[in-house]
């Protein structure tokens, strides 16, 4: 739609592509690829096409209307798993959620729930994600899939406020824009649900809390829950509809073996067949991992295979208890004992490893061997079905088998070893996060990590983007990191590895996993008497405290840290600290309150020659005398935390410098000076590449061309803040849009 409406208005016009794109300020091959349909636009470009066109009014607004519907935002989200390969057997399960499907299309039901229960290995996740690819075509909005990870065996089961950030993000809601309560994500979320019609799967919940903040508030959608839970409080308070899973009767487990193996192969040797179901005792699970070894070897009778089990099964004849989970415990040593020796050990370390996921990297440091090395015997495993590469690189295993594995790492390997796998794992984690954190913020006073130990392999970080990139793939697993290290008694480690989170969490508003892992760090430090890191402990904390709105906690921390900077005699260390409570009371609007602590700062930073902070500290002094009106003062500090800039080649603190000059000419009516300032800020955004400090500079420089009386003026800058701002994602975009809307019948002056 947009392409043809491109090429139309051009045609109209009488321009070429390359007409367009000079007077856009693009490629021509970004044109033709527009026109052509084989490229999405960002808002800016579409801005900038608008302008190339002198659209006006309803033109304007139509053109944009075809660009949101074709733009990255719309895409719909496509969050579920691969389908199950040989899926056979649960006809009858099947057709109970084709019913429950059709209360979606006849507004029967406001949101219909489906919940699947059945004991761990029964194949819930499979029957929901299989039937969810069968039917996703009556979802034209997408699909949203979570594992809660209720029953992982770490505990570590996913909040609702966490997986309601995942959807949001997945709904294409940009991460400053995500709220930090439960009840604000909730309400998002619904907002963004309303009007259409996804599938929606929540995977291993545990309880009916932790699923009701994930429903949708308005009916179209359809909701998918697997649980080993009945979860008797979802079906009568949510009418869930259940679907009782039980192991699979003999017929329905030869159909699972035979779409497994291969039908022919089955019949051959039926008698082998029907062994290895029996050995199998109805579970899926165990069914599968036994077809897999099957598969595998396509040349080795099924006979074979079943007198292996049968003996598998007698060893553990002490141990039965008729549940069928010792079944599949006799698969699995079956399973391990066909491994290669080596496949096998590392199946059992990775039992270690409590994340969500793991990679290549971090398999090699719990081994203790290289890249090249695991990464054939990770495809052993998955081949094997003992593990499943969800996405390329990253490989996770069933809650069972990764109890399997740490029950085996125990049985084979001695403590000292399992210590040793741990730590390698974790110092992984450490040296990868610090070396990401110093690319996502250089000029952050470092800390000393001992160098990495034999046997842990880092792989080297490209970019600020590429860390970025690693710190959002390895989240969760990081979250388990800082705790096992914590728990594991690695308390240096521990409150390191915190230490290089602190800007992830606060660039992507993870302000919760912020506190929490600073909490951690905290007790880490206290544990090792390391009264330095407790104070920076309380700091970090307070500080996303602060962020989280918290400022009663937030104050308590805060405090706390300085009492222990005092007691170091640590000038830098209060500084930083008065610093956060200056943003902290500036965010309440205690502007008075602010000045005094950032002034603090500044000359703490000024004593001990750091002039850095004190150039930085002295600009907050300069806003904050601003916002008071005692502009001559303003107007002092800020040239004087210029200078400091000037001398030791901060730029970025030099930008935020000029903006606030600007802000201060505007103030006292020198309009031209107010101008050039910002425009010497812009030309230092561009340099240190801080698109959002431009959009916000030119927010404020819109604001001095009204001022003076150049309206055009005004609508040029907001037309570049609002392009910068809709490319990031940003809430603030909207606040403009609608100023650049009142301006719109506005005369120029």
């Amino acid at each position: 739609m947009l392409g043809a409406n491109v090429r139309e208005l051009r045609q109209r016009l009488g321009l070429s592509q390359e007409d367009l794109a000079t007077k856009a300020g693009v490629d021509a091959k970004t044109i033709h690829r527009i026109e052509a349909g084989e490229s999405l636009p960002r808002p800016s470009t579409l801005r900038r096409l608008a302008d190339a066109m002198a659209l006006e009014g309803a033109d304007r607004e139509r053109f944009y209307a075809a660009g949101r519907s074709t733009s990255p935002t719309a895409l719909v989200p496509a969050q579920l798993p691969h389908d199950i390969s040989g899926f056979s057997s649960r006809a009858a399960e099947l057709a109970r959620l084709d019913d429950i499907l059709g209360s979606v299309h006849d507004g029967s039901a406001p949101t219909p729930i489906v919940l699947i229960s059945g004991t761990a290995g029964i194949g819930k996740t499979a029957l929901a994600v299989h039937w969810a690819h069968r039917v996703r075509g009556s979802f034209p909005d997408g699909q949203l899939f979570v594992n809660l990870q209720a029953f992982h065996p770490t505990g570590a089961a996913l909040t609702a406020i966490d997986a309601l950030r995942g959807f949001l993000e997945a709904l294409a809601v940009p991460a400053a824009r995500i709220p930090v309560d439960l009840a604000g994500r909730e309400a998002l979320y619904r907002s963004r649900l309303a009007g259409r019609r996804l599938l929606i799967v929540l995977d291993n919940a545990g309880h009916a809390d932790q699923v009701r903040p994930l429903l949708p508030g308005a009916p179209g959608c359809l909701v998918v829950v697997t649980s080993r839970d009945r979860l008797p409080g979802l079906v009568a308070a949510e009418g869930a509809h259940p679907v009782d899973l039980d192991l699979l009767p003999p017929e329905d487990a030869r159909e699972l073996l035979a779409g497994r193996v291969g039908a022919a192969r089955v019949v051959a040797e039926s008698g082998a067949a029907e062994e290895i179901v029996s050995a199998c005792a109805g579970l899926p699970l165990a069914l599968v991992v036994a077809a897999a070894r099957a598969v595998t070897e396509p040349d080795l009778p099924l006979a074979s295979l079943a007198a292996e089990l049968r003996d598998a099964r007698l060893g553990l004849d002490a141990f039965a208890t008729g549940d069928p989970g010792t079944d599949l415990r006799a698969v699995l040593s079956w399973s391990d004992q066909t491994l290669s020796r080596s496949t096998a050990e590392l199946f059992w370390l990775l039992g270690l490893h409590g994340g969500p996921d793991i990679d290549l990297a971090s398999t090699a440091s719990l081994a203790a061997s290289g890249i090249a090395a695991v990464r054939p015997a990770m495809h052993e495993l998955t081949r094997a079905h003992l593990l499943e590469e969800r996405s390329p690189g990253r490989f996770t295993f069933h809650d069972l088998l990764r109890a399997y594995a740490a029950d085996q790492v125990r049985v084979h390997k001695p403590e000292a070893e399992r210590v040793e796998a741990l730590g390698r794992v974790l110092h992984h984690y450490l040296h990868a996060a610090y070396a990401a954190e110093r690319l996502l913020y250089p000029q952050r006073d470092p800390i000393a990590l001992a160098p990495a130990e034999d046997g842990v392999t880092v792989l080297p970080v490209a970019d600020a983007d590429a860390a970025m990139a690693w710190f959002v793939a390895e989240h969760r697993v990081l979250l388990w990191a800082v705790s096992a290290a914590h728990d594991a008694g690695l308390d240096l480690l521990a409150w390191q590895l915190a230490w290089c989170l602190t800007t992830f969490f606060d660039r992507q508003g993870h302000w919760h996993d912020w506190a929490a892992t600073q909490r951690l760090a905290l007790s880490a430090a206290v544990r090792l008497g390391d009264r330095p890191a407790q104070a920076f402990a309380h700091r970090n904390l307070g500080l996303a405290l602060a962020s989280l709105g918290r400022h009663d906690e937030a104050a308590g921390s805060l405090s706390t840290a300085l009492v222990g900077y005092r007691e170091l005699a640590d000038d830098v260390g209060q500084a930083h600290t008065h610093n956060v409570l200056a943003g902290m009371h500036g965010r309440q609007g205690r502007h008075r309150e602010a000045l005094r602590e950032a002034l603090l700062a500044s000359d703490l930073f000024g004593a001990r020659g750091q002039r850095a902070g004190q150039a930085r500290t002295l600009n907050n002094v300069g806003w904050y005398h601003t916002l008071l009106g005692e502009y001559e003062q303003a107007l002092a500090a800020c040239r004087r935390a210029l200078a400091l800039h000037d001398q030791i080649g901060d730029r970025y603190g030099a930008a935020n410098t000029w903006d606030s000059l600007g802000l201060i000419h505007h103030q006292v009516g020198d309009y031209p000076r107010a101008e050039a300032s910002y425009e010497t800020a812009l030309g230092l955004w561009t340099e240190v590449g801080d698109r959002y400090g431009e959009a916000d500079t030119r927010r404020r420089l819109a604001d001095t061309h009204l001022a003076s009386g150049d309206v055009a003026g005004a609508r040029a800058a907001l037309r570049e803040a609002l392009a910068v701002l809709e490319d990031l994602g940003h809430p603030d975009a909207g606040e403009v849009d609608a100023k650049l809307r009142d301006l719109a019948g506005t005369v120029d002056g």
